[in-house]
């Protein structure tokens, strides 16, 4: 269960100021209201008056009471000593009793109605919503990892440390895509797990698998190049897994495996447990007959396009080699026209002139 997932900015700002807090961030989150003013001034001494303030304001904005609860950006510890008219010089005193401090947090815990991460059935809610979007979605675990973050503290739950959170968000994450393994590699027939393991082999007088034939698609658009792709899509149909219904599985999950096997090496996937080779061949297979089918599709609709376009050619090649008959031919309809339409000529100039124009 690697838990090393985290970057070194997750893990540097996890629970902890990473920059001054922003105009919108100190008005929503360092505003003190009357009832926050109120039990500031029951702190005796300005030291502890800012030292609790600023505590109450950091668990509102990192969801966790810091170690050093001075350690806050300078431009937060002005907007709140401004607010309660103490100098912020007096502050570095309040680190001289920690008892005091530890009152000060559970006191301002009861009073905002923080919750610590084990309490129940906080933690369980948590649990059950990790394992709904490591089943439905295939989010990383550092996107993961992200949002619980976000819900613990928008629901007022406070931080655990961040090995803690990183080993549920791991430990939540495999289990479903184990369990994702175990049905995928539950539907297939005896005779379908045999052709789906053949992929994994080297063909007779080949140089590559199967599945390394199969991952690479049309490169050009031609007939051969059709035809090759239509073979590409019955073969793969002919492993006789498309007929197996993945619907009730998260089909981005699905893909996530289909496009693992498509860049993975073959031998790495013969390695691998019974449960995960035959859902990762399974879902392969399945993703790649769409896949095969949509770029025959492809390289026939390029074909048309280009056989269109040669058409539209011949025709306007064929059109101006014989443009000067017709327009010859206009001539003499037009010069026909204006004799008939001549109320002043009679029948034998009409004549006359039908003998010289040709109709």
């Amino acid at each position: 269960m690697p838990v090393d997932f985290l970057t070194e900015s997750q893990e540097q700002s996890y629970g902890r100021y990473g920059e001054e807090p922003s105009a919108a961030q100190l008005t929503r989150y360092f505003y003190l209201d009357d009832g926050d003013k109120y039990l500031i001034a029951q702190r005796r001494g300005d030291h502890n008056k800012l030292g609790y303030a600023l505590q109450l304001c950091t668990v509102r904005f990192l969801g966790t009471f810091l170690t050093d609860p001075t350690a806050v950006p300078e431009g937060a510890i002005a907007y709140v000593s401004g607010q309660i008219e103490v100098e912020r010089e007096c502050l570095p005193s309040y680190l001289d009793r920690r008892e005091t401090r530890m009152d000060h947090a559970l006191e301002i815990k009861d009073w905002l109605g923080y919750k610590d991460f084990d309490t129940q059935p906080e933690q369980w809610r948590l649990l059950r919503w990790l394992y709904e979007r490591a089943w439905l979605t295939a989010e990383r675990p550092s996107v993961l990892f992200d949002l619980a973050t976000a819900r613990l503290v928008d629901n007022k739950i406070l931080l655990p440390g961040v090995t803690t959170l990183a080993r549920l968000v791991a430990s939540v994450r495999d289990r479903a895509t184990n369990r994702l393994w175990k049905v995928l590699s539950s539907l297939p027939s005896r005779s379908q797990i045999e052709r789906l393991e053949k992929l994994l082999l080297v063909e007779e007088g080949g140089r590559q698998t199967t599945i390394d034939r199969l991952r690479t698609g049309p490169t050009r658009f031609s007939a051969p190049a059709l035809v090759a792709a239509l073979e590409r899509l019955l073969e793969v149909r002919k492993i006789g897994v498309g007929t197996i219904d993945l619907s009730r599985l998260p089909a981005g999950r699905v893909r996530m495996l289909a496009r693992y096997a498509a860049g993975v090496r073959a031998h790495a996937i013969s390695r691998m447990s019974d449960e995960r080779r035959i859902a990762t061949l399974l879902s392969f297979a399945h993703v790649m007959e769409e896949t095969a089918q949509d770029d025959a599709l492809d390289v026939l609709g390029l074909l048309v396009a280009d056989l269109s376009r040669d058409s539209a050619n011949e025709g306007k090649k064929d059109r101006l080699n014989t443009l000067k008959s017709m327009d010859e031919a206009a001539l003499q309809l037009c010069t026909a026209c204006s004799v008939l339409l001549d109320f002043e000529l009679n029948d034998a100039d009409v004549g006359d002139v039908s003998s010289v124009v040709e109709i």
